[in-house]
């Protein structure tokens, strides 16, 4: 399929949100994706990109994007940049992105990627996902790309009040759910969903270092 194609692919399959429809249309998922699987790239799959990462199957992107009711102007905090497509699909809504990976060899060829393609939006942190990142907090919005066994308290601090949280969680190799964490406006507890049986890559750590601007 092409990235048209897909788009139209994933609206039969329930995405409804206009814009992130146009944003998978017009972004080419095969930049993203090791040149030797290019010709995968139209498959609403994952696919490896080295390092024992992936990037998502298009529906999740989607799914994971349209679950959070971006607005513009809005400031988001992503765990996990891989390759840089599901940051890019967020930069493609007007929000301001803050992607934060764990793995250097992951981050360096995203970041020149998304720069290539003009996304001055998108900002990016090498480090320990579960930490967030607390100089930029708040946020409006966090979106985890990979999977811990339980919700990272930090992640939750750094919310704003009305912030949403989307993250699997769960053990690796077994089950795990998509959640999204809605934060009280005011003292309370928090709203928490249960959305998906999801398939991630576990999330790991390492001290943080921040990429030079």
């Amino acid at each position: 399929m092409s990235d048209r194609e897909l788009a139209e692919f994933l609206e039969r399959q329930g995405i409804t949100d206009a814009r992130v429809l146009e944003a998978i249309r017009s972004l080419r998922r095969a930049d993203f994706i090791p040149e030797d699987l290019r010709d995968l790239a139209g498959q609403d799959s994952p696919l490896p990109i080295g390092h024992g990462q992936t990037i998502s199957q298009p529906f999740i992107v989607a799914y994971m994007t349209q679950a959070l009711a971006l607005q513009p102007g809005e400031r988001v905090l992503e765990i996990g940049t891989g390759s840089g497509y599901q940051a890019a699909v967020l930069a493609r809504l007007g929000v301001e992105v803050y992607t934060v990976e764990v793995l250097p060899e992951l981050a360096w060829p995203a970041r020149e990627l998304l720069e290539r393609l003009g996304m001055g939006n998108i900002h990016f942190r090498v480090g320990d996902g579960s930490a967030g990142w607390p100089e930029e907090a708040p946020f409006d919005a966090i979106l985890g790309t990979a999977a811990p066994e339980r919700l990272p308290p930090a992640l939750y601090e750094q919310l704003r009040p009305g912030g949403r949280l989307l993250l699997p969680v769960g053990a690796h190799g077994g089950h795990q759910e998509l959640i999204r964490v809605t934060k009280p406006l005011e003292g309370g507890a928090p709203q928490v969903e249960a959305l998906l049986a999801v398939r991630f890559v576990p999330m790991t750590s390492s001290p943080p270092e921040s990429l030079p601007h």
